[in-house]
């Protein structure tokens, strides 16, 4: 692993293919990246490269996240397939950690309101495709 660097520590909750993109993406540029799934699994879908840790269990393990180091990280991604998950390890990243950057991943876009006072970064992906899909569209014309 890559001299850690706790001042950068990203902390990743769900290692499906956008977890296990963003930590091998984040491992390729020498950060310190910690990524957290139940399935033990999951962890195929990174790199042979991949230097940060991989870490079975579940995201929203108080002992689990304090092991990982929460307190020291500047960065959580809650982007497990399950919505409700990714909301209870954002607001606990939030407010029982006081972790600077947190970002959350829902599939529903109408959820995206409730969190717009919580200063946690929301992301929809079906919203950011329907965009792009429409600029397509639009560019198409």
């Amino acid at each position: 692993m890559a001299k850690r660097n706790t001042n950068k520590l990203t902390i990743i909750i769900g290692c499906g293919r956008l977890g296990a993109e963003l930590a091998n993406s984040i491992s390729d540029d020498n950060g310190d990246v910690i990524i957290i799934d139940n399935d033990k699994d999951s962890f195929r879908r990174l790199s042979f490269s991949f230097g940060g840790l991989a870490t079975v269990g579940d995201g929203t393990d108080i002992d689990l996240l304090k092991a990982s180091g929460i307190e020291k990280a500047s960065t959580v991604a809650a982007v497990t397939d399950n919505e409700n998950v990714n909301i209870m390890a954002a607001m606990m990243a939030k407010n029982l950690f006081n972790v600077k950057n947190v970002i959350l991943r829902v599939n529903d876009n109408s959820k995206q309101e409730l969190y717009k006072d919580s200063d946690i970064q929301v992301i929809c992906p079906s919203e950011l495709t329907s965009r792009a899909v429409k600029a397509m569209i639009d560019g198409g014309r």
